[in-house]
């Protein structure tokens, strides 16, 4: 029972929870689409990574010390977290967003080749997933959700 009575840890779980939930609202409201699917998908308006590492930091910055060694490890991961989601996977998401393109073009050629039709889907190309990082919008508003979790879940 101490894992549920650790408040870093249910501050960051939670804001992985609320920012996931969060997405097929804000889908619908912006774009008109109803993507329950979205609660489990990476990317996305807010990042669940940053609403995390900004609950548990928040969290413990409260409950420790804004001052300690632990506020001070936990803040710098969570800048990389941050950096990683709106940086690296963002780029990631782009580059996968080309290779499906081509990938589609080569087999618009393919089609008329002999025996594609008949090959196995193993054999075939599987689609990259694309959505896999955050725009810095995305990222702030991680940020901003998993600071207000992190405040009332030390508070609370």
């Amino acid at each position: 029972m101490e894992f549920f009575t650790n408040i870093p840890l249910m501050a960051a779980l939670s804001g992985i929870v609320f920012a996931q939930v969060v997405k097929v609202p804000i889908r619908l409201i912006f774009t008109k689409e109803f993507i329950p699917r979205l609660v489990f998908s990476t990317g996305g308006m807010p990042s669940s990574h940053t609403a995390a590492v900004a609950a548990l930091t928040t969290s413990i910055g409260m409950i420790e010390g804004f001052d300690t060694t632990l506020f001070a490890a936990s803040f710098i991961f969570s800048v990389i977290i941050m950096f990683d989601a709106s940086g690296v996977r963002l780029q990631a998401g782009k580059h996968a967003q080309l290779l499906n393109e081509l990938v589609r073009d080569v087999q618009y050629f393919a089609r008329g080749a002999r025996g594609w039709h008949k090959k196995e889907e193993y054999e075939k190309r599987q689609e990259l997933k694309e959505l896999l990082g955050h725009k810095p919008i995305e990222v702030f508003f991680g940020a901003v959700t998993g600071i207000i979790i992190g405040i009332i879940f030390a508070n609370f």
